[in-house]
């Protein structure tokens, strides 16, 4: 049977570092009322280079881990709420910079569980034959859509991508069990982007305010804590494994109150989700890739280890997979 391996991970950060402290300068909010809240010390923001800069970055990385050449890849694809532009797509700004010219690309829109259904895109692509491999990346510069005016949402966001390099393997390694779903009746408990049809033919006038993220706190709280673990088992299940086989949880990187309900309800100990979001806050697409090249390069992922990676987001949306490394 085939299945799609995790080949190499790799991720990319703006060098520019704002603390909880930077914040309190410019709107009311406090490094204790944050951390407290959220678990969130500090992000990376742009300092002008836009998304594709962060996604092609990560895409070159991942390709040199891999030790794979540009012009034997098949498929690219990018996660992202945070384009670059509407058209072209971050997918093939990737392609282009890295010469992989014989690589189908195009990006998915699915907010911060973008990566895990671009994972998925490829996995079937990749299982039913169609393509040989993949370079996957979830990719955002949130800081341009933030409204940096308003605490209960500019404290939470920042910048980076993260990705991997998947491709067929025959050893029974890999994507084990999935579970994608959305909710799209509770579209609007969280939104970004909003472009009403203002033109030279209707009186619509453009709401710039709509522009900027706008989210229900306590109704995505409510979301996160219920789906996440309710997927999470449901994954757990069709694996026919249990809890305690799983070496590490690599959660979508949001809230780590969040996270702290999940592993409650789960009776999973805590120590096994990884968590890095006190030095980059949500990254929303990025954030799981992220994570899961941080636990790599750290070396705590061996072979045969499964990992299990979850998120949620926008839309709504969420996601779980189980990896064995």
């Amino acid at each position: 049977m085939i299945t799609t391996r995790i080949v190499a991970t790799g991720a990319s950060v703006p060098d520019m570092v704002v603390t909880n402290d930077d914040l309190a300068k410019i709107v009311d909010t406090s490094d204790e009322w944050i951390v407290q809240r959220t678990g969130i010390r500090e992000r990376r923001i742009s300092g002008g280079e836009n998304t594709s800069v962060l996604a092609i970055n990560t895409a070159r990385q991942v390709l040199e881990r891999a030790k794979a050449d540009s012009e034997q890849v098949d498929l690219i694809i990018v996660a992202s709420v945070t384009p670059d532009y509407g058209t072209p797509s971050l997918a093939c700004m990737v392609q282009k910079e890295l010469g992989c010219v014989n690589a189908v690309a195009f990006d998915v829109v699915a907010a911060c569980s973008g990566f895990m259904f671009a994972l998925s895109v490829a996995d079937k692509y990749i299982k039913t034959g169609v393509y040989r491999n993949a370079i996957v990346i979830g990719a955002e510069t949130l800081s341009k859509i933030v409204d940096w005016s308003d605490r209960t949402t500019c404290v939470l966001f920042g910048d980076g991508a993260g990705g991997a390099f998947v491709e067929a393997s025959t050893e029974g390694d890999g994507i084990l069990a999935e579970e994608l779903g959305s909710k799209g009746e509770l579209c609007e408990i969280l939104t970004e982007g909003q472009t009403l049809c203002a033109n030279a033919f209707n009186e619509v006038s453009p709401d710039e305010a709509a522009y900027y993220i706008y989210m229900d706190g306590r109704a995505v709280f409510k979301f996160a804590t219920k789906m996440v673990v309710k997927s999470a088992a449901n994954v757990i299940e069709q694996a026919g494994i249990t809890a305690d086989d799983i070496a590490y949880v690599v959660p979508h990187q949001a809230n780590a109150r969040i996270i702290d309900v999940v592993a409650h309800k789960l009776k999973m100990d805590r120590e096994k989700f990884y968590m890095n979001m006190d030095r980059y806050g949500n990254t929303s697409s990025a954030s799981v890739p992220m994570a899961l090249n941080e636990l790599n390069e750290k070396g705590l992922i061996h072979r045969g280890d499964k990992i299990m990676l979850t998120g949620f987001g926008g839309g709504m949306t969420w996601g779980t997979m189980l990896v064995q490394w």
